[in-house]
Order: structure tokens, then C-alpha cells, then sequence
């Protein structure tokens, strides 16, 4: 198993934890030098905020644990391809490379729709996709189907 998988497994665990509380399950880990430094998972039904993505979340913990907003020598490890909102961050924080398991036709940022990252910011990280696609993609599916199963009972 190489770094990426490694780390991606880390975020799968967090997705786990979305799904336990009936969250989408989205998990996302930043690492820095080889470290990982903060994690997070979908909140946004727990916390009634559209802005509780696991991204945001990962994101808030590392530029606490660092001590301000640049997280540099870090790399994003997320279970979905990023949506805008969360791309934008990722842009903003300065964030060195972004590494997603499941690709997102409906909102993914990174390659789906649209590849915010190719865009003239002045900061453009590097990304990679499809890293435990099928683990990252079956959780979602399974969440999606045990939903659909509630809804019918």
C-alpha cells in the first residue's frame, strides 16, 4: 500500500463516522510531512450548516493546529471529488496537493464539471483522483441505498 492509499484509508475512517450519524459519508484528513495533522467528516444535517463539509471542517482543525490560515506542506486526502465551495478553500488556504478518491459528476470541481484548480488563481494545487475509488464510491452508494430503503419502509 503507497502514502496516498494509506492516508485515503484515514479518510475513509472518517466517512465511517458520517455514516454512523446518518451524515453523507464524506471523510477528508490533511497531512504534513507525512503526518496527519486534522481531520473532519460531513456535519452538515448534525449541524444544520451547508458549509459542514468534511473539507471545511479538515480545513478549520489544520489552520488551528498550525496556527494560522496557510497550510503549507500539506496535502487534502478526500473520499469525493470536491465541490466548488470546498475547492475554493483548498485554493485559499494554499494547500500544496489535493488527492480524492471518488470522482463526483454532479458537483466535483477537480476534473468533473469543472477543474478549478486549472484556472489563473494565484495558487493552484495539485490533484489527484480515483485513490481507493472503488472503497470511497461504495460507501456513498451503500449510505445512498440504506436511505433509499428507509424511505420506502
Amino acid at each position: 500500500m503507497n502514502q496516498d492509499q494509506l492516508f485515503m484509508k484515514e479518510a475513509l475512517l472518517e466517512a465511517q463516522k458520517a455514516f454512523l450519524l446518518d451524515e453523507v459519508p464524506i471523510g477528508a484528513v490533511i497531512v504534513q510531512d507525512g503526518i496527519v495533522i486534522a481531520r473532519g467528516h460531513n456535519l452538515r444535517e448534525t449541524g444544520k450548516n451547508a458549509a459542514a463539509h468534511a473539507e471545511l471542517l479538515a480545513i478549520n482543525e489544520a489552520c488551528s493546529s498550525l496556527g494560522g490560515w496557510r497550510l503549507p506542506r500539506c496535502t487534502l486526502y478526500v473520499t469525493l471529488e470536491p465541490c466548488p465551495m470546498c475547492a475554493g478553500a483548498m485554493i485559499n488556504a494554499r494547500i500544496d496537493r489535493v488527492v480524492f478518491g471518488a470522482y463526483d459528476p454532479k458537483a466535483g470541481s477537480c476534473g468533473s464539471l469543472v477543474n478549478l484548480f486549472d484556472l489563473p488563481y494565484n495558487h493552484r494545487p495539485l490533484c489527484e483522483g480515483g485513490v481507493l475509488e472503488t472503497e470511497c464510491a461504495g460507501i456513498l452508494s451503500e449510505f445512498f441505498r440504506q436511505l433509499r430503503q428507509k424511505r420506502k419502509t
